[in-house]
């Protein structure tokens, strides 16, 4: 486990982490300030598919922290980067957002709007979701196309500790008609932090997943093989993270913790 001081890439999930919505999490923008005085890097790594890259630097920029593009990585980049690679030729039907969509293109997927012709369902957290999709989804799975998701929480954070349903959710309710499961494609599995090590030319060592989910955010860490901080600032009370299996390197009630320790302070776990 890694002194947070000796950390030089943090990578950040967004909402319950350093936001609830469109309100900033306390000491989330000190906490960014810092890390750019003392020469040290971040990523927002989301698994929120339902906006773009450029979607999430626009909004992250609204509340006032520094972004830009090579700030964000999202589930739908690393979807689309998978199908790039490994689904040349397919056709794809997207059940997801016209951001998500538009995210896939730079990266040469061949859609189906309507899904005629499609051999892939791509599951997204789909906040534009309506009963035709889920008609053609259904329709899709049951002829035997290939399924995948991009993230697998169960809900979103929003303002005021209240939370949606995410694409984990949609999932149990395709598998609820199909008896099918998707392959999911974002945070737990290790591949976005592969990518971005391998990117950024940082020693694993070096690098810090921080998140509010231990079932993504701290298992991808996990998974990777760096270190892993859990905030209880979003989703995660600490009642379930003594019920859990899954043990963060540390647990924070907030990034304000980070902020305070790379500042002179000292945390132990």
């Amino acid at each position: 486990m890694a002194d947070l001081k000796d950390i030089t890439l943090f990578l950040l999930d967004m909402d319950g982490t350093v936001n609830l919505g469109y309100d900033p999490i306390d000491g989330a923008k000190e906490f960014l300030e810092a890390l750019k005085e003392q020469g040290k890097n971040y990523i927002f790594l989301t698994n929120n598919s339902s906006k773009s890259a450029s979607d999430y630097v626009e909004k992250m920029r609204s509340l006032g922290f520094p972004c830009e593009s090579e700030n964000v990585f999202t589930s739908g980049m690393a979807a689309g980067m998978f199908l790039e690679e490994n689904k040349k030729g397919s056709k794809v039907f997207v059940c997801g957002t016209r951001s998500l969509k538009n995210e896939l293109k730079n990266y040469d997927v061949d859609m189906s709007e309507t899904g005629e012709d499609a051999d892939t369902v791509l599951l997204g957290y789909d906040t534009e979701l309506d009963y035709k999709k889920i008609r053609t989804v259904c329709d899709l799975l049951d002829g035997g196309a290939d399924y995948y998701a991009t993230n697998i929480d169960m809900v979103c954070p929003i303002e005021g500790g209240r939370y949606l349903p995410d694409c984990g959710s949609f999932a149990d309710m395709f598998e609820q008609a199909v008896k099918r499961r998707p392959r999911f494609l974002g945070k737990p599995d290790r591949t976005m932090i592969d990518i971005i090590a391998k990117v950024q030319g940082v020693p694993y060592e070096n690098i810090a997943m921080v998140g509010d989910r231990i079932y993504t955010d701290v298992k991808t860490g996990i998974n990777a093989g760096v270190t892993s901080i859990l905030v209880l600032s979003g989703e995660t009370t600490m009642e379930d993270y003594k019920k859990s299996d899954v043990k963060p390197d540390y647990i924070l009630d907030s990034v304000k913790d980070i902020y305070d320790a790379i500042k002179g302070g000292n945390y132990e776990e």
